[in-house]
């Protein structure tokens, strides 16, 4: 087979392989399904085996928020042990970060014994798009040990340069909603303790910071939530459990 027939092969897989990633839906998937997406579009275009994880580097601390297999998870935590490896390069510098073969690597020689003893023979990270104060990088390893050529680097690197598009969005997506999920638990949990406050006020003619403190004594006393003693106080009218 000639080196065009390659090229229009590998053109072909990896085209397959945008098509796919671009029609997931935030709806249909989690986190943790678009990584493995990815990983079994990664599975079609190269040899190896790879399975696949995302690093976030949040505050200057990394921790990994999906992954589509336990070696992933384990590689990544001895990196973030060590403070060093392809995934913390890529997080934190915004740079492609590789290890062709990890048993001759020089640049992170502890982190590519562990790889290579875990059965990871070689492995590449690529960054996320940078949002906000928040970095990281998908992590791509690979079990078994092929030829490293720059045509398959070249594939890797184009794969998981697409896949970083849902991925961390995905991951966006993922976050806004926790965070609106909070949002809304902290409002609720004002309404229920203001309603308590306004009872406690009105019953035993306390302050507004009397009533709180009232609150929050008991929370101190029985160790519960202020938001459980509001809540209790408000639907059942005791003010401490029995």
């Amino acid at each position: 087979m000639t080196s065009t027939d390659d090229d229009r092969r590998d053109d072909a897989a990896v085209q397959s392989a945008f098509a796919e990633l671009g029609r997931i839906s935030f709806a249909e998937h989690s986190l943790e399904s678009v990584v493995r997406t990815v990983t079994e579009l990664t599975g079609r275009v190269l040899p190896g085996r790879p399975i696949a994880s995302v690093t976030i580097v949040r505050g200057g601390r990394p921790r990994t928020v999906a992954s589509s297999g336990a070696l992933a998870l384990e590689l990544d935590q001895e990196q973030y042990r060590l403070g060093a490896g392809p995934c913390l390069s890529a997080a934190t510098t915004g740079r492609l970060s590789e290890i062709p073969d990890t048993r001759v690597d020089e640049q992170w020689p502890e982190f590519s014994a562990l790889a290579a003893r875990a059965g990871c023979d070689s492995m590449l990270s690529h960054p996320l798009p940078g949002q906000e104060k928040v970095s990281g990088a998908l992590n791509v390893y690979a079990r078994a040990h092929t030829a490293v050529d720059q045509r398959t680097r070249d594939l890797l690197a184009r794969l998981t340069a697409y896949a970083v598009v849902p991925v961390s969005n995905m991951y966006l997506y993922e976050a806004a909603v926790e965070r609106a999920e909070h949002l809304r638990s902290a409002l609720d949990s004002r309404a229920v303790i203001d309603q308590a406050k306004g009872i406690l006020m009105e019953r035993f003619r306390l302050t507004p910071d009397a009533a709180f403190q009232a609150l929050t004594r008991v929370s101190m006393e029985t160790n519960t939530k202020v938001r459980d003693v509001a809540l209790r106080f408000v639907t059942t009218g005791e003010f401490r459990p029995d």
